[in-house]
């Protein structure tokens, strides 16, 4: 089964702290997608970088006008982190995008290709997530095995993979929206409307997606299984 510290029992007319052991499937996945995903912060600093140079191209139709908004977030993102010693992981993943996305839009003179590496990662994310939930490995199981020392125990809990499935699943239909919806744009030309379907693909989206996976983490109740009752191999 997963492990987590065992923390000592809290004393009386206390609650179980921070760091207690979990009871639930949920309770633990919860903890760990936080810690993989690097909470509330880790997905303002993904996202906030792409909507500044969404906001920027709804607003002046200029690629470096858009490039720079979105420069300009990523660098106070930087210096945030930075400041603080954590990790800037999730703000160098958003200036990677931003600097293929640029740089394929100055090389084609398109403005539509802007958009070109998002659904192409979109499409390619939907496929390989198809795939995880169908050989039984979702690929939110390898987020929560990343934040431990057993990448693959997640597995031998079959209340943890059929929770990994479900929240897999969740982001799953998140990436196929946006294909189904911007890879028609994107062949028609219209600049303007990816534009506006990235912006409301984006953060609309991504908060009903944590919404729903919050009602599955929270309201569930599924118990750890013992260690001796492992998930058959597929």
């Amino acid at each position: 089964m997963l492990r987590e510290p065992v923390t000592p029992a809290p004393g009386p007319g206390r609650g179980p702290g921070p760091d207690a052991a979990p009871a639930t499937v949920e309770e633990l996945v919860r903890r760990r997608l936080s810690v993989a995903l690097g909470g509330w912060r880790g997905m303002l600093d993904s996202a906030a970088p792409a909507l500044a140079f969404l906001i920027g191209w709804i607003a002046t139709s200029d690629v470096l006008v858009s490039v720079g908004a979105s420069v300009a977030v990523l660098l106070v993102a930087l210096v945030a982190r930075i400041a603080r010693r954590e990790t800037v992981q999730h703000a160098v993943g958003g200036i990677l995008t931003t600097a293929v996305a640029a740089f394929i839009a100055s090389r084609t003179g398109r403005a539509e290709d802007v958009f070109l590496p998002g659904i192409l990662l979109n499409a390619a994310l939907a496929v390989v997530f198809a795939a995880s939930m169908a050989a039984r490995w979702p690929v939110v199981g390898f987020l929560v095995g990343a934040v431990t020392e057993d990448p693959a125990g997640w597995r031998r809990d079959r209340g943890v993979v059929a929770l990994c499935q479900k929240l897999t699943g969740l982001l799953l239909a998140g990436y196929l929206v946006r294909v189904a919806v911007q890879l028609p744009l994107y062949l028609a030309g219209e600049t303007t409307a990816l534009a506006v379907s990235k912006l409301v693909l984006g953060w609309p989206l991504l908060v009903l997606g944590v919404l729903v996976a919050g009602a599955l983490l929270l309201r569930g109740r599924t118990p750890l299984q013992p260690e001796d009752r492992a998930v058959p191999r597929t």
